[in-house]
């Protein structure tokens, strides 16, 4: 059995070159997909696509379109998400994206480190399970496996 995962959450570290190798150290039948992980081609997408927009509202709308028909499709087509809740960065795309994972009914690894348990209490409930490290998601990914 092989599993795609989808890895939600910010883009600006280094956590799914992580998840990647740790899996692939496990030799785990993984496939993994997630958002787009260059800042500047996620923010003008829109523009790349429609053409120039007239302000940076409409410019925000048109790059979010796509993106959000670029996660729809990875999450509907993957078997198990992955969403990390980083210490540095704002989680507004990870609070989304973990609850359509919940939406869609997709099974849900929530990564928060110990200080966002308060905030993030009713989102861990939904969760399949919530972990506070990488190394602690992919062993309850590889657990599927054995």
């Amino acid at each position: 059995m092989r599993l795609t995962v989808y890895l939600a959450g910010e883009i600006h570290s280094d956590w799914r070159t992580e998840m990647k190798a740790k899996a692939k150290a496990l030799q785990l039948p993984v496939d993994f997909v997630g958002p787009m992980e260059d800042h500047d081609r996620s923010d003008g997408i829109g523009a790349e696509i429609l053409g120039e927009q007239p302000n940076p509202v409409f410019h925000d709308a048109a790059a979010s379109s796509f993106n959000n028909l670029r996660t729809e499709v990875l999450m509907q087509k993957s078997d198990i998400i992955i969403a990390l809740f980083g210490e540095k960065y704002k989680q507004w795309n990870t609070a989304m994206d973990a609850s359509a994972a919940i939406a869609l009914g997709k099974p849900l690894i929530l990564i928060r480190p110990e200080e966002l348990h308060h905030p993030l209490k009713e989102l861990s409930s939904k969760a399949n399970t919530t972990v506070l490290t990488v190394n602690q998601a992919i062993k309850a990914l590889a657990y599927i496996f054995e």
